[in-house]
């Protein structure tokens, strides 16, 4: 193999991200090698632009037939029906471009019967868009629009797989959503609801509901994104003192705020009211559990508008009968609506509104703005930057980099793991070592997936072809790529990928290379990613499961030693693979397992002797 020599270094964030749509036209105009995007706009939709708009009145539910087009439909014009209430703004912005047909409360048979009719879905939360739907439209259905941020409610899988762009509306409510925040930290700490319902009651009792003074208290926000430094902002305004934790949030918008970002310990055990504004994802699924209550200052206040399913309840509940959580005021659930007897709903201790975060007037109506403005955009053909599934792929190229896909996204999640400290990441290199001419190995689907990778553990963002660059563009995150050109036969696209983020402590110091940097590398093996280098030490996994790195003393008996603590607690080892600097020096091991060790088993793993030090990463 000759000496690698590097060639083209692009920076991924600075790509247009709408250079990777096509210009609307007929699909049987599409090259069969071209990247199928779900956008099949028609020639129609650009006459449309010239149609003269239609009445803004908001229409009562159609009575139409789902057999038959919308009344009063326009010829040439995309139809989008609307499932669910809509504000008047947004469906007067539909009404300039396409056939808007209000069909509210559809049976799941009449969604089915009428969707073959229409171009373009929009729905709120309470209607299921299932793959059956998408089979039901015959191909016809481009977009589906969810009034809202979340998209449970949508097949993702089925939408991708018929070619239809799934967008949300992300930004419209956050407002709302701070000012409710607000307005239950502050109801809470004044006991404004339980005080309501005595006087209700008939009773007079002033020295029962004696409350807390806000200022000079500090207030830690988990989540920096557009809501948390919203309510920071306000917590400011009321003279607190706010703290925040959030891997990428910009240090300085934290600064122009007037708001310290710290580590998550720091956070937990320091402050007198915490507010959660993360995403609900495998990473923050009871994150506020027993063991992150018995961390906090004695008389804490919780406050969440964001995922219920981000606390543990049960959990909550403990914490509030010994006194470690003072209050609660909460206007999510783990399950909505919670049931009847629900001990969290009905504590004394705890202030409760049925997920009221978005519901104000202006909110909704920005909503609608928001959503019918990027429906019209897809179906003219441009990029909606809040698209949250993938593109349709070739088949051809995806079966080859379907492999490297798997390895790339994997990569992401170790690398953002590795990760410690509140400052954030802001430089990520990516380096892709192969035998290919740079112009015969497209890499935005690479570069995709291991943006995915490091961005939606702590995220609500789904990332994907359509919209990697513009997330990481918005998160202040430069991923730069490098190709290292080899020797050889190109038939295998990539020898390796190598995935740096510069800038950053680690919780496993070994991963730092010796440029400074947190350095992962992977490669293919068998159809199979493996991890092959940490840090500076070339190691062999396989990454399937999850992963513990463990740096040691290199000496007999290591491996014994650690796969006997896993073998008691019944944790199964799929691969181990050592890697050392010298014989007798240290070295770094790293071994998969198939299930996640208690937090016993690795206390035990770090106390063995010549263990000096060790992580869990989750795959």
């Amino acid at each position: 193999m000759a000496a690698p020599s590097p060639t083209t270094a692009a920076a991924a964030a600075t790509t247009h991200h709408r250079a990777l749509l096509p210009s609307p036209r007929p699909r049987a105009a599409a090259a069969p090698s071209a990247v199928r995007l779900p956008l099949r706009a028609q020639p129609h939709a650009q006459r449309a632009r010239l149609a003269a708009p239609v009445a803004a009145a908001a229409p009562a539910a159609s009575t139409a037939s789902p057999e038959s087009p919308a009344a009063g439909a326009v010829a040439g014009k995309p139809t989008v029906l609307v499932a669910e209430k809509l504000g008047a703004a947004g469906l007067a912005l539909l009404r300039e471009f396409a056939n808007v047909d209000c069909s509210y409360g559809l049976s799941p048979e009449d969604l089915r019967a009428k969707i073959s009719l229409c171009d373009a879905l929009i729905v709120r939360s309470g209607t299921k868009v299932g793959r059956d739907v998408f089979e039901a439209s015959g191909g016809r259905l481009r977009v589906v629009g969810r009034a809202g941020v979340g998209i449970d409610n949508v097949d993702l899988a089925a939408a991708t797989e018929h070619g239809c762009l799934v967008v949300n509306a992300p930004t419209a409510n956050t407002v709302a959503a701070a000012e409710h925040g607000i307005a239950l930290l502050t109801a809470m700490s004044r006991n404004i609801a339980q005080a309501d319902a005595s006087l209700k009651a008939g009773q007079w009792q002033r020295n029962k509901y004696v409350g807390v003074s806000l200022v000079g208290k500090t207030l830690a926000i988990l989540g920096f994104g557009k809501v948390g430094s919203e309510v920071a902002r306000r917590a400011k305004g009321l003279g607190m003192h706010v703290i925040a934790h959030d891997p990428y949030a910009s240090a300085d918008r934290a600064r122009a705020i007037g708001v310290e970002l710290v580590s998550m310990e720091e956070a937990m055990t320091t402050a007198d009211f915490i507010s959660l504004h993360m995403p609900l994802t495998p990473a923050t699924n009871k994150m506020l559990n027993d063991e992150a209550f018995a961390k906090m200052k004695k008389g804490v206040r919780i406050i969440n508008v964001a995922r219920g399913g981000v606390i543990d309840e049960e959990a909550l509940v403990r914490a509030l009968d010994s006194g470690i959580v003072a209050q609660a005021a909460l206007d999510v659930f783990t399950k909505e609506p919670p049931a009847p007897d629900n001990k969290l709903v009905l504590h004394e201790n705890v202030t409760v509104t049925p997920h009221l975060g978005a519901s104000t007037v202006e909110a909704q109506e920005g909503v609608a703005i928001e959503i019918a403005e990027a429906v019209i955009g897809a179906l003219k053909g441009e990029l909606a930057a809040s698209a949250v599934n993938a593109p349709m792929v070739p088949a051809e190229v995806l079966s080859e980099l379907a492999p490297f896909v798997v390895l790339a996204e994997k990569l992401g999640r170790l690398a953002v793991q590795l990760v410690a400290g509140g400052g954030g990441i802001k430089s990520v290199k990516v380096t892709y070592a192969s035998a290919r001419a740079p112009d015969d190995l497209d890499t935005r689907l690479l570069r995709a997936m291991i943006t995915k990778g490091l961005i939606e553990p702590i995220s609500s963002v789904f990332v994907n072809l359509v919209n990697a660059d513009f997330t990481a563009k918005q998160r202040g995150v430069r991923i730069t790529e490098e190709r290292i050109l080899l020797d050889g036969s190109p038939e295998t696209p990539i020898d390796y990928i190598q995935v740096q983020i510069a800038n950053v402590e680690s919780k496993f110091p070994s991963a730092i290379s010796e440029t400074g940097e947190i350095t992962v590398e992977g490669r293919v093996k068998d159809g199979v990613p493996h991890l092959t280098k940490v840090g500076a030490f070339q190691v062999d996994v396989s990454l399937e499961g999850s992963l513990i790195l463990c740096r040691q003393v290199d000496q007999p008996g290591m491996i014994g030693s650690v796969g006997s603590v896993l073998g008691e607690e019944n944790v199964n080892v799929s691969f181990m693979s050592v890697g050392r600097i010298a014989p007798r020096k240290h070295a770094v091991m790293a071994i998969g397992v198939d299930e996640e060790p208690s937090k016993g088993t690795l206390t035990k793993i770090g106390e063995i002797p010549a263990i000096e030090e060790f992580v869990f990463l989750k795959l």
